[in-house]
């Protein structure tokens, strides 16, 4: 008898076991990393008021306009390349992420400078959030069982900020966040064998499910 053809997924370290179907992939958007994540549009307004601040003071002391633009000019090329690194870094997310979600798992792809693969077993889930931004996009951050420990340092920007103490491992700044919410409650819900309820997915917050809770439909 011919042994069953065993399905090769990219971003998963292995083939798929049987009875294992692959539901969804996706990655981070960079747009969307650059501005949420390592808020690129914050630091930007900061050093334009800066640039503005110092143009203020040097003309209402008397230094030539000349001497200005060329201050302002070398202070803007200083400004420009934390910008140019940081955008740099969120193409580079964007280029080494990959979301998988499965019928029994969700597997996070990533890493930079230590490319690393995070297997989260849906029986080790017990819930998921949803947090939706403009556009569409946003995150979904999951609970993982007590007992369970993954480190926050390791793992950003693929987790849910600031939450240090409990890290939630996160889906960031992935595209059309509902309906990959939803998809995921499904998928929970028919893992842990809980009936599927009808629900929506608000803004900016609004939870999806879980291994022992119902799931967003």
């Amino acid at each position: 008898m011919r042994a069953p053809i065993q399905l090769r997924v990219k971003g998963l370290p292995g083939p798929l076991p049987a009875g294992e179907r692959l539901l969804w992939q996706g990655v981070p958007h960079w747009r969307a990393v650059a501005l949420r994540v390592v808020h690129l549009r914050k630091l930007a307004i900061y050093f334009a008021a800066l640039l503005v601040w110092y143009v203020a003071a040097k003309l209402s002391g008397g230094v030539p306009v000349g001497e200005v633009a060329v201050g302002t000019a070398k202070l803007a090329g200083v400004a420009l390349a934390p910008l140019a690194m940081l955008t740099a870094y969120a193409w580079g997310v964007q280029r080494t992420t990959l979301y998988t979600i499965t019928n029994r798992r969700i597997v996070i792809k990533c890493g930079i400078a230590l490319p690393m693969t995070i297997n989260l077993p849906f029986a080790r889930i017990d819930g998921a959030a949803v947090k939706a931004a403009a556009g569409g996009s946003g995150d979904i951050a999951l609970t993982i069982a007590p007992g369970d420990r993954v480190s926050y340092f390791v793992l950003w920007p693929n987790v849910r900020s600031w939450h240090l103490g409990r890290t939630q491992p996160a889906l960031r700044c992935v595209h059309d966040v509902a309906r990959v919410g939803q998809l995921l409650g499904r998928a929970l819900a028919a893992a842990a064998e809980v009936p599927v309820q009808t629900a929506t997915v608000a803004r900016p917050k609004a939870a999806v499910g879980g291994a022992r809770a119902a799931a967003a439909a």
